[in-house]
Order: C-alpha cells, then structure tokens, then sequence
C-alpha cells in the first residue's frame, strides 16, 4: 500500500507567512494618505521673504505683509492672500490660479506672466504694477482697477497663450 505524499510542514507555514505578508501590504498600500494641511502665514511681516519657485497651493497669507518678497514662479493656487500687502513684490510668473486676493495692495509689484485665472480681486489695489504677459481670465475687477491695468497691459502669457488685454476684456 502506498502512502500519500505529504509536503514538509515548514514551506507550508513559511507559505502562509508570506502570503499574509503580502496581503497586509496590500492593504496598506489601499488605506487614504493623509494629506498636509496648508500652511498658515497669516497677520506675519515677511517683509523680503524668498518663497521663489515653492509649492504655496492653498497656503493663507491673510493680512500679511509681503513688501518686497519674492515669490517669482511660485505656485499659489488656491491661496488666500486676503488684505495682503505686496508693494514691491515680485510675482512674476507665478501661478495664482483661483487665489483670494481680495483687498489685498499691490503697488510696484511684478505680475509679468502670472496666471490670474478665476482668482477673486474685487477690492483689489492696483497702481504701478508690472502685467506684461498677465492672465486676469475671469477676474473680477473694479472699475477703476480696470481702467488702471487696461492702460498698462500688454503681451501674451507664455502658458495660457492669451493676450493680457483680452484676459482683461479691454477695448
């Protein structure tokens, strides 16, 4: 009589060893990732603050004076920069997509190339700014904020491919 082949015990369990392995890192790999909260910079003085080039999408700049940062090439969509006070800034080429920037004063600051895209900036000060290149698509302006950027707009910007003075509806 022959008797039945029976495999060795140990690769059963190390079989089963690495099969549960396996699956807790599967499920591991499923479970959410947390996402980082948006910083905060509210109400600080970051007078010259060098934010050039970073990731700020959702960041809140609310009251916060950013006299002459640079914030060139930067990523801000989504912030809120409420009130913020950006004489002298340079915000040239950055991205403030859907940006809050209600209220906020922009005086001798370099919006060349920026993407304003859906950014809310009805109360907006507007006066000596630098637009060559900007892109207002559906930003609302005041009246006389218009006015002022209309006299000074000029160029494409080189992402969106629209005339700055198109973006603006300017006649």
């Amino acid at each position: 009589m022959t008797r039945p082949l029976s495999l060795p015990r140990l690769p059963t369990l190390l079989l089963a060893l690495l099969l549960a392995l396996l699956l807790d890192g599967l499920l591991l790999l499923a479970r959410p990732v947390p996402v980082a909260a948006a910083m905060d910079y509210a109400k600080q003085v970051l007078i010259g603050a060098d934010f050039h080039g970073a990731d700020l999408r959702g960041v809140t700049f609310n009251l916060t004076n950013l006299r002459d940062a640079d914030l060139s090439g930067a990523d801000l969509r989504g912030a809120s920069l409420f009130g913020a006070k950006l004489q002298d800034a340079d915000l040239s080429g950055s991205d403030l997509r859907d940006a809050t920037l209600d209220s906020a004063v922009f005086e001798g600051t370099d919006l060349r190339n920026a993407r304003l895209d859906d950014a809310f900036a009805f109360n907006t000060k507007f006066r000596g700014v630098l637009i060559d290149g900007a892109d207002f698509t559906n930003v609302p302006l005041r009246g006389d904020a218009l006015t002022s950027l209309c006299a000074a707009a000029s160029g494409t910007n080189p992402v969106s491919g629209r005339l700055t003075r198109d973006t603006l509806n300017c006649s």
